[in-house]
């Protein structure tokens, strides 16, 4: 006979996702996601596979939270405008205190690299890639954009949201609007 969950999923995900958000996918034990997710390792492995398969799952609870910027970003009528605002409510969305938590994604993929398990390296670069597609999209919305430069200038965009993501971790607001205003200067 099996047992009833006595949880909420996407409660404990969330838990977790804030867990490899601020300590990395590593530095995160099992024993850790126990005590912050409140189940026991049984439930972990019962509900999703082991540690690997909690970071997947807390990677698809990040998306969704990220995907209301992203959304936000795909309405907007000027491409270029919208992805700054993109720039600028990402470090609102990833603030912790004083400084942000940067962002799950590039966090990982940092952290990662292209060692690790091929599952979790795939959502990452998909996840990457879609964002830079979305750049790509918005940036085609100014007309007078020829094909070679929106795909040089998603290249661009994504490695910059890549930076912005790391500086909100060590830098000031002032100092990260700074790198932020400087980025679209040159689009």
């Amino acid at each position: 006979m099996s047992r009833t969950k006595t949880y909420n999923e996407q409660e404990v995900i969330e838990k977790a996702m804030n867990l490899f958000w601020v300590n990395g996918f590593k530095s995160t034990s099992m024993q850790m996601l126990e005590k912050e997710m409140g189940i026991n390792k049984f439930s972990i492995y019962s509900s999703f596979g082991n540690k690997n398969g909690v970071f997947l799952e807390s990677l698809k609870c990040y998306k969704q939270k990220l995907n209301l910027l992203i959304n936000k970003l795909e309405n907007a009528t000027d491409g270029i405008d919208g992805i700054k605002q993109y720039f600028y409510d990402f470090i609102d969305f990833s603030k912790e205190n004083d400084f942000g938590k940067g962002c799950l994604i590039t966090n990982s993929a940092n952290e990662i690299g292209t060692c690790g398990d091929q599952k979790i390296i795939s959502a990452l670069e998909n996840f990457t890639a879609h964002v830079r597609a979305v750049f790509a999209e918005a940036l085609r919305k100014n007309s007078q954009k020829n094909e070679s430069l929106v795909e040089q200038q998603a290249d661009y965009l994504i490695v910059s949201i890549f930076g912005l993501s790391s500086a909100t971790r060590v830098f000031t607001r002032t100092q990260v609007n700074n790198y932020i205003e400087n980025i679209f200067l040159r689009l």
